[in-house]
């Protein structure tokens, strides 16, 4: 079972949404602007040996948004027929009619669309794989991490394939679109026995197949990080130094992300809402949101307004440099978008990062944490308790105690607890910066916590 190379021509996704600019524009749009969605994906699940699942899905999703003076609506659908389209374009423009004022609403300034743009290198035109390929990708990780001592039982291996398409047109002269590929695996699997059995992960993903790790190296990973959890403690409740492993630092980069938002900072509801050029994090840390990065896994050529994007320090030596801003935020605050925006088919646009990280530190890791008497190196984090107007900040967590520099034994069921201002203005990373997710950091460590525990 093969896929093809591509889900659906970028041509005919283009040609899709310039008519149905074109038609709402005739319906009574003063403005308009159409995205058309393509995607293509497939994945297998493995248990204990034996292929369990497999999956393919196919879609194609259109977003028409309308404008009328200072309204606007927005309408989506799955349907292309003429039969569906046609009604779904005058549905949008007799919405926009009735709908409230918005001041603030409107296609993107056109000085500030894209006219060219890179190769970012996102989509792998080798042959897409088959349902027999990934199946193998999984059975192989697995494999590997039964074959470590200890492990007892298996949660199941996967392994995916994806293909996505972007058409945009706007009715003040944007046209472009732009495809890329996924491809990953993962392995869970239990050690121990009954009551005391204790579960981990590893995982691969990247843009191009070829790029991938190799099965059986991940599943020995994730073998032995489910053995190292064994018989975990707790500790007493206690303020420490925490140290976050990269699987859970770029956390701390996508709670600073979500306060510099412009949506929240327009509404008044972050904690940084003041804090523009002023200093945030400590001194020498950077952070980056790249979406030109070479095979980047949320890299694109341009926002989801058409407009030109960029690389951008939001944090250059821990001073605050920017707000994240589409056109709609960036006009509350009078300011100009930063080509932040994104969206999907069913609404307007919203700013969000890319390829957002901060950047490596000067210490290794083992620097980093040696001169800790008591602390936590913390590698799983559970709920999400944060307030975005106050900073403060509650997560589950689990990991392992450090004592005189050393992990000693691994710890679960406690909560660590601070307020992020703090936190930002109290952290040291370290050298491992590495990219394996779309926010990353390297691991990190934060003075003045606390654990709260037995």
């Amino acid at each position: 079972m093969s896929m093809p190379a591509t889900a659906a021509s970028t041509e005919s996704a283009l040609d899709t949404a310039a008519m149905l600019v074109e038609r709402a524009r005739k319906a009574g749009a003063d403005a308009a602007e159409a995205l058309v969605i393509e995607g293509t994906s497939l994945g297998v699940s493995w248990r204990l040996g034996k292929l369990e699942d497999v999956e393919r899905s196919e879609g194609r999703d259109v977003g028409l948004r309308v404008f009328i003076g200072n309204k606007q609506a927005s309408v989506s659908s799955t349907d292309l027929s003429e039969a569906a389209l046609q009604p779904m374009i005058e549905r949008a423009v007799a919405m926009a009619r009735v709908a409230p004022d918005d001041p603030w609403c409107g296609l993107a300034d056109p000085a500030r669309l894209a006219r060219d743009w890179p190769d970012l290198e996102i989509e792998d035109k080798a042959p897409a794989p088959g349902a027999e390929q990934l199946a193998a990708r999984a059975a192989q990780a697995e494999e590997a991490a039964l074959a470590v001592e200890g492990v007892t039982n298996s949660s199941g291996a996967g392994a995916s394939y994806g293909r996505s398409g972007v058409a945009l047109v706007t009715s003040n002269g944007f046209a472009g679109s732009y495809a890329g590929t996924s491809s990953s695996f993962s392995c869970s699997v239990l050690a121990g026995e009954g009551t005391a059995m204790e579960r981990d992960y590893e995982f691969s993903s990247k843009r191009y197949a070829d790029a991938l790790e190799s099965p059986a190296e991940v599943g020995r990973r994730a073998g032995e990080k489910a053995v190292r959890r064994l018989n975990p403690r707790k500790v007493k409740s206690q303020a420490v130094p925490i140290v976050y492993d990269p699987r859970v630092s770029g956390g701390l980069a996508g709670h600073f992300a979500s306060a510099i938002s412009g949506a929240a900072i327009a509404r008044g509801t972050s904690f940084l809402k003041k804090e523009m050029g002023k200093q945030v994090f400590a001194k020498g840390i950077s952070i980056v949101d790249d979406p030109h990065m070479k095979r980047g896994l949320r890299s694109k050529p341009f926002d989801g307004e058409g407009v030109k994007n960029g690389r951008w320090t939001l944090i250059e030596d821990g001073i605050l440099t920017t707000w994240l801003l589409d056109t709609a935020t960036a006009r509350q605050l009078g300011l100009e978008t930063t080509g932040h925006a994104a969206r999907g088919t069913g609404g307007p646009p919203s700013p969000s990062t890319t390829n957002l990280y901060m950047e490596a530190g000067c210490v290794s890791v083992k620097e980093l944490i040696a001169d800790i008497k008591q602390g936590l190196y913390v590698t799983e984090m559970i709920g999400m308790g944060i307030n975005g107007v106050t900073g403060d900040y509650s997560r589950g967590a689990s990991g392992f105690w450090i004592e005189n520099g050393e992990l000693v034994y691994p710890v679960s069921e406690i909560t660590v607890a601070g307020n992020l201002r703090d936190m930002f203005l109290n952290m040291t990373p370290a050298d491992d910066l590495e990219f394996h997710y779309g926010t990353n950091a390297p691991t990190i460590r934060v003075e003045g916590m606390t654990v709260a525990g037995s």
